[in-house]
């Protein structure tokens, strides 16, 4: 059997699709990479240039003007005067202390009380002293007798060496006379010799006696006279510590040093007071004086005997500054005022009173409202509002007194300018401020 070839059967041409020959491909065309790069580096720097100029400027602020106060400087009269809220005090404070500690056997006076010098208010009770005050009464005593024994001793001896120079004048003005009488009898022969030498050796000795009895008493004197001294001195000193003791021991009898009225008095009886202890005060009746504290800024302005007044039911009462606590607490010191001319009547202590205390005379200035701003900046700078109203801007200026209402302007500010006088919190680092109409 043999095989056949047969020829392949050709391929039959794809047909194209329906509409295929119609379409036609379009190729899309882009940027290149470099150029897609360079666009956006051009378009982020126009972005930071817009955003650089749209930021606000570190050292500037805008602040809505309904949020600030604006004040025009003025020129008129600077009453250099400062606003003072005093306390009432008493004139005069004795404190009541306890000077020697006990038990509190009785109380004679309440608290509020009006007393008198001297009377006493309370009474105290402590066995340990008033047997401390026997012991060294009997001491002290036993001290004088024995002083007083020395110097009847002195006394005596001073008496018995008088006694015994004028025994001794006495003899030697026998002896004188007995050798007068012989000295010429023995010249003519009418005395012995030996008689005469012993009336004339008795002469010599009772002048050399003398004059040893006169020097032995003027020495006993004068050592008598500085022992009689000390003996005294001595004398003195133990009364005195006698007097201490017996003091000590009255002492616990509470008396009023000064007439007033007693307060902060509220000790008990059978209540343990300790030495020292504070039991309570005597304040001057129906004298008082204020006390205010000042800021610190006004300590080099404030003198004594400056004056002051005080308003009370429409009349005026003058003061005096009577003293000064230099002493810094809190930013502030204090004063008393002293009232010149009578006081207001009916005042309790305690009570605050508004004072005005006259620093210097009036005199015409410059004149800007006074604020907290110059806590702020210290007096040395402002912000001025230009004169479109539309910006503040900080200017320095130097500011001098100050009163309640106004500050005095030495340099920086003309009559008729505009300065933001309302707090300056939060703006201390900025130079200009836009001012936002509302």
């Amino acid at each position: 059997m043999s095989v056949v070839s047969m020829a392949a059967e050709p391929k039959r041409a794809e047909q194209p699709r329906s509409g295929g020959a119609m379409d036609k491909v379009v190729q899309r065309r882009t940027l290149p990479l470099k150029a897609k790069l360079a666009l956006g580096a051009v378009g982020a720097a126009a972005l930071l240039g817009v955003a650089w100029f749209a930021m606000p400027d570190s050292s500037s602020q805008t602040v809505p003007t309904d949020r600030v106060v604006v004040s025009t400087v003025t020129q008129g009269r600077f009453d250099d005067f400062l606003p003072l809220r005093a306390r009432v005090t008493p004139l005069i404070t004795v404190y009541l202390d306890a000077i020697e500690g006990g038990r509190v056997e009785e109380v004679l006076v309440e608290d509020g009380a009006t007393v008198q010098k001297g009377q006493l208010l309370a009474r105290l009770s402590n066995a340990e002293l008033q047997l401390s005050v026997l012991a060294r009464q009997t001491e002290v005593t036993q001290q004088l007798n024995s002083m007083r024994s020395q110097e009847l001793a002195l006394s005596q001896t001073r008496l018995a060496n008088s006694r015994a120079l004028l025994e001794a004048d006495l003899a030697l003005k026998k002896a004188q006379r007995q050798y007068d009488r012989e000295a010429p009898l023995a010249a003519r022969g009418f005395v012995a010799g030996r008689t005469f030498e012993d009336t004339r050796d008795d002469i010599a000795y009772q002048r050399d006696r003398h004059a040893v009895l006169a020097t032995t008493q003027r020495n006993d004197e004068r050592l008598q006279t500085s022992q009689l001294a000390q003996l005294r001195a001595s004398a003195d000193t133990l009364q005195s510590s006698l007097a201490v003791a017996r003091g000590s021991l009255e002492a616990l009898n509470l008396r009023a040093p000064v007439a007033g009225t007693v307060s902060a008095f509220s000790i008990q009886v059978g209540q343990s007071m300790a030495r020292g202890e504070r039991l309570g005060q005597i304040d001057s009746p129906g004298r008082n004086k204020l006390v205010a504290a000042i800021d610190e800024y006004y300590l080099p302005r404030v003198q004594l005997g400056q004056t002051a007044n005080v308003e009370w039911n429409g009349k005026r009462y003058p003061m005096k500054v009577a003293k000064i606590y230099p002493t810094v607490r809190n930013g502030q010191f204090e004063i008393d005022l002293q009232f010149l001319a009578g006081e207001p009547p009916q005042i309790q202590r305690g009570q605050t009173l508004q004072a005005k205390l006259t620093l210097g005379d009036p005199v015409r200035a410059r004149l800007i409202p006074n604020g907290s701003y110059y806590n702020e900046t210290g007096g040395a700078w402002v912000f001025v509002v230009t004169p479109d109203g539309r910006e503040a801007v900080k200017r320095a200026v130097r500011l001098g007194r100050r009163n309640a209402d106004y500050i005095e302007i030495l340099d920086g500010l003309e009559p008729g300018e505009k300065v933001l006088t309302s707090p300056y919190s939060g703006l201390a680092d900025k130079d200009r401020l836009v001012l936002e109409q509302k």
